[in-house]
């Protein structure tokens, strides 16, 4: 067996100071780390609606719901609110999302209950505030 040191307070104080020192830099860079691995927010981008006299409240609640997922209730309340305002947000969410919405509502169609009708609504993206 190994005979025990005793170990002095000057020898203590060194230990403790080392161990205290190793983890006060270890702290910041996992700080550093943990920050560089959390992933940036992409900017937001609003799909707007654009009023025409051409399309029915009904052309626009089918193609919510088909387009967006909306329910009946939420696309009448979008299509009052682009009869109302002259245009309504439908959608917030990444740049390519938004353009592929916005290009789904241009390539719709007329409106089949509307004898003026001749094509799609408009609609457009702008980055959300």
């Amino acid at each position: 067996m190994l005979p025990h040191r005793k170990q002095t307070k000057s020898s203590q104080k060194r230990e403790f100071a080392m161990a205290s020192s190793n983890s006060a830099v270890a702290q910041p860079e996992n700080e550093q780390k943990a920050a560089a691995a959390k992933p940036k927010r992409q900017p937001r981008y609003n799909v707007i609606l654009w009023d025409d006299p051409e399309h029915t409240y009904d052309y626009v609640i089918t193609m919510m719901r088909e387009l967006f997922f909306m329910t009946e209730t939420a696309g009448r309340k979008l299509a009052e609110e682009v009869d109302k305002t002259g245009r309504a947000i439908c959608l917030t969410t990444t740049l390519e999302h938004a353009e592929l919405k916005r290009d789904q509502i241009k390539a719709y169609g007329r409106d089949p209950n509307s004898m003026r009708s001749k094509g799609s609504m408009s609609a457009s993206i702008e980055p959300a505030p």
